[in-house]
């Protein structure tokens, strides 16, 4: 089957181009589990095994990004410029994601998929309070930046951006220092200590996303949340006491594991647990938490 092209937006064009553009993905052949790991065995190793990799696990994943982009309707932009974002997301995702830290390619996909959008929803919301040449230059930026992800499959350098737009690199950062947006709810597993609490996928369409895809995301999303809160032996603690996308343990079982006694383990989960019910971000979390 021919390769499908995503280097041409679908923002712009009809209804009628964007019915046949979710056609047209629909004929993409899903992969399988055992498929996904080998082709991010092969991402991971580069090379032209690697990009070709690279782009079968996109297109896999295209219908994907559509069911996450129908969640984010009748936020200020289109279903066409949402999928446009999330397609940027996935290929973000397919940039960073490591297959050996256990993870599934599609649930660590979510999250860039998920910030690519948000981050557009968000800046179409700040633009009535920007000036009107920072909006401009921003979105062209944006726009020239997201043509050349989805021509090269990945981030154009500094210099490379300057080139095509004519403007000096100080001048490209300080209008993206302008624009920094997505607070940290809606940043994605990456490189910083931050997460994401985005609403959850329930849709029914053709598209709609697997129920247990959707649980391992919220799971990774707790463990995310909780990692940027509590210290490493804590999060461990109550993880493995209250079954957070594992098995739910005794404390006795997890100061075997951990080398501590059922009441030092104990003390780790309240002192954890106490923490949460400080903080502003997971104070709703306890309810459910003890």
């Amino acid at each position: 089957m021919r390769q499908l092209k995503i280097n041409q937006s679908i923002t712009e064009h009809s209804d009628i181009a964007l019915a046949k553009y979710l056609s047209d993905i629909s004929r993409i052949p899903l992969i399988t589990a055992d498929e996904e790991v080998e082709l991010t065995q092969l991402l991971r190793r580069g090379g032209q095994k690697g990009n070709q990799a690279k782009e079968k696990l996109i297109s896999a994943n295209l219908r994907f990004v559509v069911s996450v982009a129908k969640q984010y309707q009748h936020r200020g932009l289109s279903l066409g410029d949402l999928i446009n974002e999330g397609n940027i997301g996935l290929i973000n995702a397919t940039e960073r994601f490591d297959d050996t830290r256990g993870f599934k390619f599609v649930t660590y996909a979510i999250w860039w998929i998920r910030q690519s959008i948000l981050t557009a929803i968000h800046n179409q919301g700040n633009m009535i309070r920007k000036p009107q040449n920072q909006i401009i230059l921003q979105e062209i930026i944006r726009r020239k930046t997201n043509d050349f992800i989805q021509q090269n499959l990945r981030q154009p350098s500094e210099e490379e951006l300057s080139d095509i737009l004519e403007l000096d690199i100080q001048q490209i950062r300080q209008s993206e220092q302008a624009n920094i947006s997505a607070s940290s709810i809606d940043a994605p597993l990456g490189d910083e200590n931050s997460t994401t609490l985005a609403d959850r996928l329930s849709s029914g369409s053709e598209f709609a996303t697997d129920r247990g895809t959707d649980y391992e995301s919220l799971c990774i999303d707790l463990q995310l949340l909780l990692s940027s809160i509590l210290r490493p032996n804590e999060q461990e603690v109550i993880t493995q006491y209250f079954g957070i996308g594992i098995n739910s343990r005794s404390l006795s079982d997890i100061g075997n594991d951990m080398g501590l006694t059922r009441e030092r383990a104990r003390q780790i989960c309240q002192r954890g647990l106490s923490k949460l019910r400080k903080n502003k971000k997971t104070r709703c979390l306890i309810r459910y938490l003890g």
